[in-house]
């Protein structure tokens, strides 16, 4: 049975055994005497310190372990030993030489704050890719200039998802090289090294003269200004971004939980997600899914928000930042895979004719009226489409999507062609699915009533059904619309003008256009009761009626006679 000793190493406090703590007291103290010339030596030795902490911790299964002799000699083995190293004599190339056998490790991604022009992403990239970060930058560039995606909200976002590099070890593995005693001794002295060479190449005597002058105090005063209110500008900046995307989380949650709360409570909406979104994807996945795709980057920018404001913010911490990512890439991945699997449902279109034949004799008049169901709608309303459930309690999509278009045939009695629509993600599912339309309508005693409305099961889904009318209307039938057509009608007004005024106007059907012959003159946009008007006009007035044809006046005041002619219109004649 050992003692146990709590140790502070590289900031992180640790447990180890007494065996365990002498051998790595010694190990410590070898490496201070290799290196007891060189300079910088509390800098590595507060490097190896941290690299070591973090090999300690990789290996602990939690906090309770207790390190022993098996972990110091792996600890050893990675990062060499110290009776192997020697340094060069002043005056000779700084130089360490650890017995290493060991290749490039993997490289892990960080921000190289050293080589950095804003925050040290590309520069990063760069080590990782194992590229010049010059070619990043000019991609990025040119990805902004072009306009392609978000490359300055992806900067961000990963300005905030890597961890800069800080030290030694960090360092060493952005660049993939093993972090030993080594590298570390070697990467310190390059650092004191470049350091040394700025210092010695200063020139003193100049600079202290440009010191002294004005025009160097205006310039340093200039450049606090403007660090001042750049400094200010990034506060607001950061406060506005953080604004923004609180709000937008707190509407993204309580939206998308009240929405999904359908998966405990029978919500209106849930009937309607029924209706239209294809069965294998339940509500409450797609709205968690939604959640993480679109409140993740605004966590991101909310955490953005705050170190903008708060200089010395700790970072959430790898784990977290890259569990998110994976996170909401998953959560994009799956939307745009449903989203996909949506789309084919409305891929095809598929439709049913009908036609039924309406017997009238040519004098008599056509009259022709929506009608609604009491049971669904106590009027009128327009619904693209609702759900609801029939007199037997079956839910059923229930919809207004109606339209008439009247025309004009050639045969002998006129005839209403009904046209059942829908979309799938077949032909023949888009067929099938328009077949199970019910609409209604009935023809009796030369009145057509028509349903303003159709339905459907709900397991047939909502796929933009519709219903389409053509009533075909022979030369010289005469039709008298409803008020109520008038909200489903769909004719080419050039053919087909109706006057909303009135329900009691007649029309009479020609192969060119369809002519009212009752309605008042001030509602004549179309010529309608005109008869030839290329070669005759008529005015009425209180002198009577003048016609005017082919240049040719007639006036007359004392009219006895009718007269009908070739197009139908009654006109008064001497």
């Amino acid at each position: 049975m050992n003692k146990t000793v709590n140790i502070n190493l590289g900031g992180l406090f640790f447990h180890i055994d007494e065996d365990a703590y002498q051998k790595l007291n010694r190990y410590f103290d070898a490496i201070k005497r290799s290196l007891s010339n060189s300079s910088g030596q509390d800098e590595i030795m507060k490097d190896i310190e941290v690299r070591i902490s973090e090999i300690f911790s990789e290996h602990k299964d939690s906090d309770k372990n207790v390190i022993n002799l098996k972990d110091v000699d792996a600890m050893i083995a990675i990062m060499g030993q110290p009776e192997d190293y020697r340094i060069e004599e002043e005056g000779e190339s700084s130089q360490s030489n650890f017995t290493d056998t060991s290749t490039k490790t993997n490289k892990k991604l960080y921000r190289d704050i050293d080589k950095n022009i804003l925050g040290g992403v590309c520069a990063g990239l760069g080590h990782y890719f194992g590229v010049d970060s010059l070619w990043i930058r000019l991609l990025l560039v040119f990805i902004v200039i072009a306009g392609v995606g978000s490359p300055i909200l992806l900067y961000l976002l990963l300005w905030v998802l890597i961890p800069k590099a800080q030290t030694t070890a960090e360092k060493l593995q952005m660049t993939g090289e093993p972090v030993n005693l080594s590298n570390i001794e070697k990467k310190v002295r390059e650092e004191f090294s470049n350091i040394s060479e700025k210092i010695e190449n200063a020139d003193y005597t100049k600079v202290g003269s440009a010191a002294k002058t004005g025009a160097e105090r205006v310039g340093s005063a200039i450049g606090e200004i403007f660090m001042t209110i750049f400094s200010v500008f990034a506060k607001f900046i950061g406060a506005l971004i953080l604004i923004i995307s609180i709000f937008m989380l707190g509407s993204i949650l309580i939206g998308g939980f009240t929405f999904g709360s359908t998966t405990f409570v029978d919500m209106p909406w849930q009937s309607y997600y029924d209706a239209v979104i294809v069965s294998e994807f339940p509500i409450w996945l797609v709205v968690l899914l939604s959640i993480f795709a679109i409140g993740i980057p605004f966590f991101f920018l909310m955490i953005l928000g705050l170190k903008l404001l708060i200089t010395n913010m700790k970072s959430i911490g790898n784990i977290a930042k890259y569990t998110l990512l994976a996170l909401w890439i998953i959560s994009v991945g799956t939307l745009i895979a449903f989203g996909l699997k949506q789309a084919t449902e409305i891929a095809y279109n598929g439709k049913i004719v009908e036609k039924e034949t309406l017997t009238i004799s040519p004098t008599d008049t056509l009259e022709i009226q929506f009608k609604f169901n009491d049971y669904y709608a106590k009027d009128f309303h327009h619904n693209e489409f609702e759900v609801t459930q029939d007199e037997n309690g079956n839910d059923i999509i229930y919809s207004n999507e109606i339209s008439l278009e009247i025309l004009y045939t050639d045969e002998p009695m006129p005839y209403l062609q009904i046209e059942r629509k829908a979309e799938g993600k077949s032909n023949s599912e888009a067929k099938k699915r328009a077949e199970k339309i019910n609409y209604s309508y009935k023809f009796e005693k030369n009145k057509l009533i028509l349903d303003n409305f159709f339905i459907t099961d709900l397991k047939n889904k909502y796929r933009n059904q519709e219903v389409e009318l053509y009533l075909y209307m022979p030369q010289g039938t005469y039709i008298k619309p409803d008020s109520s057509v008038q909200r489903f009608d769909s004719s080419n007004n050039s053919f087909f003008n109706l006057h909303y005024s009135s329900d009691q106007y007649i029309y009479i059907i020609t192969k060119e256009q369809v002519k009212c012959i009752n309605c008042p003159v001030e509602e004549n946009e179309y010529n309608d009761v005109s008869s030839d008007s290329s070669s005759t006009s008529v005015t009425i007035n209180r002198d009577g009626i003048l016609i005017e044809e082919k240049n040719k006046e007639i006036k007359n005041k004392d009219f006895k006679g009718l007269e009908i002619n070739k197009e139908g219109i009654i006109i008064k004649t001497n």
